[in-house]
């Protein structure tokens, strides 16, 4: 029966870990202390549906007669799971939210959460540095609603304010920070005018993670990750998570019954694994991408370095301000033109080329050939994006072999 699954759900005897630190609060926030079966770790409940004893007991449920305190419907599983719940609350917890809800990638939450709330006629405004799919989303997908979006300059408030309808728009995106160049969202400013024009706001903070930054502290509405990268942390599952107030998140889970993105319970106990090390994992990437990008930004070969840790980071005193570290993501230019630039990755023995980031592994790509391959140079161009442009996203790996690997290879080009 679902209210006996979910009985270990509902004891509220977890710690209390506001005023922790960031690994404590990833290894414990949200987590109950008492589970089914005295399991230390949350049990994984695979099934697709549930079952009741007698048609009493359905009525019973269907009435809330064996419901108990926030517990969600759960008698099919589009609707609800335990596993994806007990991880749900941990999120929620980790990013200071009042909940959270699971989807089955970063864009099934991106889309879901638009697709729920923006009705037909609407509009939105969100910065260009925005990730592309997303962009494309609100471009071309919801434009066929009737949806129109406009993009502002990312840090130019004033060009963001004045690109708000006041009584149509309906939603500001940005990213913080932004891929591939890091860019910081003043998050006070984009709360700010959230509240003015009565417009909710949503910040991607994918890249951050709630270790480094945590937006709704900042007034931010609606907080997304995808959890496929630093909150799993080992490239081996796709999620994607929505936190926000209790009242917003409920609207979306009922949405999510009818859109299906939901997420698989064995992907949600490995998301639940991964964010137990997550504090572990980034304080060793900040301190690598930090290095990394001090050491590229002195040598020779390299033309420029995108690094919110860096002075010469645009967005430096606002990522100083309102962030704890500065994330494992590291841009920059190779002094050179597409070839000169692969042939520098191809000579890299550490990190492997993929269009990734966030796990223990440093991952690193030439975006020019990953997610613009099929536009021309100066299509490319027009949207940022250099030849000679690299991503490289540090793992976990000793910060002198990353740096002494860079070194080598930057001295064959």
């Amino acid at each position: 029966m679902v209210a006996t699954l979910q009985e270990s759900k509902n004891n509220t005897d977890e710690p209390g870990c506001e005023t922790q630190g960031g690994s404590t609060r990833a290894v414990h926030s949200g987590a109950k202390r008492t589970k089914a079966f005295n399991s230390l770790n949350t049990p994984i409940v695979q099934t697709a549906t549930y079952t009741f004893r007698d048609t009493q007991d359905l009525i019973d449920y269907m009435e809330r007669k064996t419901w108990g305190d926030g517990e969600e419907r759960e008698e099919y599983g589009r609707y609800g799971n335990p596993t994806v719940a007990a991880v749900e609350h941990r999120l929620a917890a980790l990013d200071g939210g009042e909940d959270a809800v699971l989807y089955a990638s970063g864009m099934s939450a991106v889309t879901s959460l638009l697709l729920s709330v923006l009705p037909a006629g609407s509009h939105v405004v969100m910065t260009d540095d925005c990730y592309r799919r997303t962009r494309q989303f609100c471009q071309t997908f919801l434009k066929r609603l009737g949806i129109e979006t406009t993009a502002a300059p990312m840090g130019d408030y004033e060009a963001i304010e004045a690109a708000i309808i006041p009584g149509k728009t309906r939603f500001l995106i940005s990213e913080s920070p932004t891929n591939p160049y890091l860019r910081i969202a003043d998050l006070e400013k984009i709360a700010y005018l959230g509240r003015k024009f009565r417009v909710r706001t949503m910040i991607d903070s994918t890249f951050a993670t709630p270790i480094n930054q945590r937006p709704l502290e900042w007034g931010i509405d609606f907080v997304v990750h995808s959890a496929t990268k630093y909150l799993s942390g080992h490239n081996d599952l796709l999620a994607g998570v929505i936190v926000g107030k209790a009242d917003r998140m409920k609207a979306l889970r009922d949405a999510r019954g009818v859109l299906g993105g939901v997420v698989d319970p064995q992907n949600a106990y490995l998301l639940e694994r991964g964010i137990k090390t997550l504090g572990v994992r980034v304080k060793q990437q900040n301190k690598t991408a930090q290095e990394v990008a001090q050491f590229l930004e002195a040598h020779p070969r390299i033309e420029r370095v995108w690094y919110p840790g860096l002075k010469s980071h645009p967005d430096h005193e606002t990522a100083t301000r309102q962030m704890k570290g500065f994330g494992g993501v590291v841009s920059f230019e190779v002094k050179g033109d597409l070839h000169t630039t692969g042939k520098f990755i191809d000579n890299l023995r550490i990190p492997y080329i993929a269009a990734s980031l966030g796990g223990v592994e440093s991952l690193i790509e030439q975006p020019a050939l990953m997610s613009y391959f099929e536009k021309t140079t100066e299509e490319r161009l027009a949207l940022g994006i250099k030849d000679n442009l690299v991503r490289f996203s540090v793992g976990i790996e000793d910060t002198d072999d990353i740096i002494e690997d860079l070194d080598q290879a930057l001295a064959t080009i």
